[in-house]
């Protein structure tokens, strides 16, 4: 279901939907750049309706979840936004009191949450296995990602001894030349994604190499090109990204 069925859909069902429905779907309809990035929290406070509204209202829709509507919304906004259009996202949900900090805290644990129950248990463990055996570990994480790529090859050179961290593949093509089929190549980038990352990871599978990616959904441009796939929610109304 693409974004503009799913607000067909909205308008469709209005006539039937409760007094707070009806509040989520106008701000919804009305705010359709934004919306795709509220955590459930967040659209409950912006609407004045409890959480459990929010979820229920998805349910009414048709879809198993908030989070299942929340990524049809977002499939074509995602990388149409801009970092003053998240800015002005930000002076939007978030303002100078004392009160924002903790729901900016509160906003983490719901991506955090999001991300424990969406868990694939399996792609987990086979990530762990492929990342034990592999001969050498490359890892490409660029732009706000990096901070996570330099985090995990850290703590992956104190366990296997054999991860590397590499820089953009424009600055340094020769980086992948010994690249093959004993290798693992980690891709992290989540929306906004990185050009550099995508073809890197593209390289990889084409030398033949085991490729893991974390990401942040199944539409990620990275996974047509990945062995085993892993997201996690990075979702906050901001200029900034949640990587917690």
């Amino acid at each position: 279901m693409g974004q503009k069925n799913v607000y067909q859909l909205i308008a469709e069902k209005m006539p039937a939907m409760s007094k707070s429905q009806e509040k989520l779907a106008a701000y919804i309809i009305n705010n359709p750049n934004t919306v795709p990035f509220y955590t459930v929290a967040t659209l409950a406070k912006l609407t004045g309706v409890s959480e459990a509204s929010v979820v229920r209202f998805a349910v009414f829709l048709g879809f198993s979840g908030y989070r299942e509507l929340q990524n049809q919304m977002q499939n074509s906004v995602q990388m149409q936004l801009t970092t003053r259009d998240r800015l002005k996202m930000s002076s939007q949900v978030y303002d100078d009191s004392n009160q924002d900090i903790y729901d900016i805290f509160k906003d983490d644990i719901a991506n955090i949450k999001s991300t424990m129950e969406n868990l694939d248990s399996k792609a987990f463990l086979d990530a762990a296995n492929l990342l034990i055996n592999g001969k050498e570990v490359y890892i490409s994480a660029n732009r706000s990602a990096t901070s996570l790529g330099l985090f995990l090859q850290y703590y992956l050179d104190i366990i296997i001894g054999n991860a590397q961290l590499l820089g953009p593949v424009e600055n340094k093509p020769e980086q992948l030349y010994r690249l093959n089929e004993k290798d693992v190549v980690v891709g992290i980038s989540f929306s906004r994604y990185s050009t550099s990352t995508v073809n890197m990871i593209a390289f990889a599978k084409e030398r033949g190499a085991t490729t893991i990616v974390i990401t942040d959904n199944f539409l990620s441009p990275l996974v047509p090109h990945a062995d085993v796939v892993l997201t996690a929610s990075s979702q906050l109304p901001t200029f900034f990204d949640s990587f917690v």
